[in-house]
């Protein structure tokens, strides 16, 4: 049996001679791999098809799926988007990566959250056609609200009476707490408004300098991985790093 699903492709890999086996992420099923045969065949008729399956590119599948097998096929593919500037600008690029690694190593359990799939989507399609401010704050933003839709949304909200973030209860509070893993001052009070935003515009109005984003997004990173079980490292972080003005 079929069925028709978006997808984000996190990940591929070389199978054989001519095919590759890529995980994506769909809106149906979550996290899946599956095998897609030909694909690096020389030859007009599979010219560019490989190309469809880099990372963070977004299409539309009939796939084959069946909740027995870990490896799955794909039937037909599509573009469901395609991007105008993130697989050609040097900071866009490494902030899809970084939204890309960061579910890859969120993300246990193939399970589907429809709302999750959607925030993903919308985040690269945002990136894609926004600039300056926006852009350089999206990871910042993507990483507060990937810890709400997987189910440890920060409560409270910076204040006079609660103006330290414990990233490991993940709330504001009143007191340093006794472990190292809290943020205060500028840097809470910057991540409480960042927490409210609800659309993606209001990024624009936020303006950090190199080393506040910086420390964001290491203070941010620790706050997804106090949460999620083997976490590990990221290693588009130093690159996203180095590229944010």
């Amino acid at each position: 049996m079929t069925h028709r699903t978006k997808g984000i492709v996190l990940r591929t890999i070389k199978y054989g001679e001519t095919s590759i086996i890529t995980s994506v992420y769909t809106e149906l099923f979550g996290i899946q791999s599956y095998i897609v045969k030909g694909v690096r065949q020389s030859g007009k008729k599979n010219a560019g098809k490989a190309g469809y399956f880099q990372p963070s590119a977004m299409l539309e599948m009939e796939v084959y799926h069946n909740e027995l097998k870990n490896l799955q096929f794909i039937k037909e593919y599509n573009w469901d988007y395609l991007y105008q500037s993130v697989l050609f600008d040097v900071v866009k690029n490494a902030v899809a990566q970084y939204v890309i690694e960061l579910l890859q190593h969120s993300l246990k359990q193939p399970e589907a959250n429809p709302e999750l799939f959607y925030l993903v989507q919308d985040t690269l399609k945002q990136l894609d056609r926004g600039d300056g401010a926006l852009v350089a704050n999206l990871p910042l933003y993507f990483t507060l609200h990937l810890g709400s839709e997987l189910g440890f949304q920060l409560q409270g909200a910076y204040s006079q009476q609660t103006p330290v973030l414990d990233l490991k209860e993940g709330n504001f509070a009143s007191e340093i707490p006794l472990h190292p893993y809290y943020i205060t001052g500028d840097l809470a009070a910057i991540a409480s408004r960042i927490n409210s935003i609800n659309f993606y515009n209001d990024l624009e109005t936020i303006l950090l300098n190199r080393t506040i984003r910086q420390q964001l997004l290491q203070s941010f990173q620790q706050y997804i991985a106090l949460h999620v079980n083997d976490f590990g490292e990221l290693k588009s972080l130093e690159i996203l790093s180095e590229v944010l003005s």
